[in-house]
């Protein structure tokens, strides 16, 4: 079944791999006889489902995790190996649909508006004189 990502991209099921191996973690003995830990891995380097802007995109944001040109999630949360099969598969498309995400508008500095300078200096005087109100009269 293929990894839908976005609706802009589908990675096709025969470019996954899956690898299982034993996990660690809870479940007993039956833990040391079931492969419930599953790897995900993805050649998003050979990959067909991606155009040339996405590919860099992704080379560029997800650099640090590859190996080879190959994106791998692992999951072994769950005992069942078919629950984390999904979160293999829940994980890989969160993973890349973060980084086809385009960057967020850069924040623009704003002065601080004359009216509101003002308005703060007031309220500043407004407090001082309440405090200078509370205090003892001088002995003078």
């Amino acid at each position: 079944m293929d990894l839908e990502v976005s609706p802009a991209l589908s990675i096709p099921a025969s470019e996954l791999a899956w690898r299982f191996s034993r996990s660690s973690g809870p479940g007993g003995q039956h833990v040391n006889t079931s492969d419930s830990r599953v790897e995900l891995s993805w050649d998003l380097v050979g990959s067909s489902a991606l155009s040339e802007q996405q590919r860099q995109r992704l080379l560029d944001r997800l650099g640090r995790r590859l190996v080879a040109g190959v994106l791998t999630v692992t999951a072994s949360e769950q005992r069942s190996q078919l629950r984390n099969r999904e979160i293999a598969r829940r994980k890989l498309a969160l993973l890349v649909s973060d980084a086809l995400t385009p960057d967020a508008a850069t924040r623009r500095a704003t002065k601080r508006t004359r009216g509101s300078d003002r308005r703060r200096l007031d309220a500043k005087q407004q407090r001082s004189a309440t405090k200078r109100q509370r205090q003892r009269p001088s002995a003078d």
